[in-house]
């Protein structure tokens, strides 16, 4: 294999060089050229897992040509068995990243890294822009974040372009597997690609874009942190001079000292009561207006959608 024109960079991500490290391989162009990428730069402490979500024929020979592959390599390899209900996309998606956490506690991976690349972040950006997102969702794939308790997911390739990993695979001789739900036209994600292939957006910049937000989004998310610790006392709000985003932050960090996370609608339409004068409940909370918002626990009986 010639050397590739990518080059795997796992550290500013924060993981550690001894770090042990799960790899997400499907058998798809840009998963293997992530297994390629990381037997040369980091061959200890590797493992993969492909995810079968039984759901073409083909699925279990795929994960199987992955498998025979990672003992060429020298990098141990599972193959994960799930059962996918529901909507297929997101459903396969919910199944595929509960298996890969438990698989990493049971293994003792601290990380795991998934293939997302450059043209991945602007499929995701264009879709969730169709979708109308605020700003956390148009900052799109996160390069790193938390999968469970003692997992941290991350995506080293999102500078990568999807035909460098081609590439990549190409040079080694290899032919990925084929997944005919990429090209099916009932998928958002087809549409968006469709988009980029015409030529008219740069990928590159779609993703230079997104990380532009992402940083923004961790500003306002700092920001927030620091409004709450310094201006709720554990009841009572000062609100005074905050943005309105900055209190909506806020308040979901209320939420979440009792463990929910509200439904934007529905917080929207507390924030609307509260802005006019009006109390409202909204799950386990009760939340009074005045100069200072007051959040308590709410009767039982009133617990419900403000």
């Amino acid at each position: 294999m010639s050397a590739p024109s990518v080059q795997l960079n796992l550290e500013p991500l924060g993981v550690p060089p001894d770090a042990s490290l799960g790899l997400a391989v499907s058998g798809g162009p840009d998963s293997l050229a992530l297994l390629l990428l990381a037997a040369r730069a980091r061959p200890a402490g590797l493992r993969a897992a492909t995810v079968d979500h039984q759901l073409r024929p083909a699925s279990r020979a795929e994960a199987e040509d992955v498998g025979a592959l990672c003992a060429s390599l020298g990098v141990p390899h599972d193959i994960l068995t799930v059962r996918v209900e529901g909507s297929v996309q997101a459903a396969a998606r919910e199944a595929r990243y509960t298996a890969l956490g438990h698989w990493c506690l049971a293994h003792g991976l601290t990380h795991l890294a998934t293939a997302h690349h450059a043209d991945d972040q602007a499929e995701t950006l264009l879709m969730r822009l169709a979708r109308g997102a605020g700003l956390s969702g148009l900052a799109g794939i996160r390069a790193a974040r938390l999968l469970c308790p003692g997992v941290t997911l991350v995506r080293p390739l999102l500078g990568a372009r999807k035909a460098e990993l081609e590439a990549i695979v190409a040079a080694a001789g290899l032919t990925p597997a084929q997944d005919p739900s990429n090209a099916d036209p009932r998928y958002d994600r087809t549409a968006a690609r469709a988009l980029l292939a015409a030529g008219w957006i740069d990928p590159a910049r779609i993703a230079h874009s997104a990380a532009h937000l992402a940083e923004a989004e961790a500003a306002l998310e700092w920001a927030a942190e620091q409004a709450f610790a310094e201006r709720f006392d554990g009841t009572a709000l000062d609100r005074a001079g905050l943005p309105p985003e900055i209190i909506r932050r806020v308040i979901l960090r209320i939420f979440a000292i009792h463990g929910e996370t509200p439904r934007g609608p529905d917080l929207a339409r507390l924030i609307a009561a509260l802005q006019a004068n009006r109390p409202g409940t909204l799950g386990p909370l009760k939340a009074s207006p005045g100069e200072r918002w007051t959040f308590t626990r709410a009767p039982p009986r009133l617990r419900a959608s403000a």
